[in-house]
């Protein structure tokens, strides 16, 4: 048996509406004493030369069931922000990564739908998932780098560059 280990490059997708209301999804979490882990769609490349909008969309249908990749009905609402993080990897998920890895580049995208709509949670990976005004879902947001990706949404103008598209 070959030991699959994960790819240090990943998607954050902040799905939102033109008001700023920010989809979260509350990940399942193995320790009930944890507090919840609230985040956007998040997910590593399968492989390295996956491109990152393909990455993307697919973790978006993955954990969310909306529909952005090539021919979707949302595919010309997923924007790369053209944005990179590079975090040390939180040491509970080392194990993951090949021995050595101890960082992740993560590539920033968001996905505009036209409103707050209901969505199909992977129930292996999340449990709940709520709509918020852009600063509440940016003070619930468990990563540094995804309360910054959300806070984007006005410091970039990325609502109003969005819509006129």
């Amino acid at each position: 048996m070959t030991n699959r280990f994960k790819i240090p490059q990943s998607v954050l997708v902040v799905i939102h509406t033109l008001a700023a209301e920010v989809l979260l999804i509350r990940r399942v979490e193995p320790d009930p004493a944890a507090p919840p882990f609230w985040q956007s769609v998040t997910g590593a490349k399968d492989t390295e030369d996956e491109d990152w909008a393909l990455a993307a969309a697919r973790e978006v249908w993955e954990e969310t069931g909306l529909d952005c990749r090539p021919g979707g009905p949302l595919q010309h609402r997923l924007n790369d922000w053209a944005l990179e993080n590079v975090y040390p990897i939180y040491p509970r998920w080392l194990h993951r990564y090949a021995p050595g890895v101890t960082h992740n580049t993560e590539r920033v995208f968001g996905l505009l739908v036209p409103e707050v709509c209901e969505v199909t949670l992977a129930p292996r990976e999340h449990t709940h998932y709520c709509w918020l005004p852009y600063a509440e879902a940016a003070d619930l947001c468990f990563s540094p780098s995804n309360a910054e990706a959300v806070l984007q949404l006005m410091h970039l103008s990325v609502v109003g560059r969005e819509q006129r598209v």
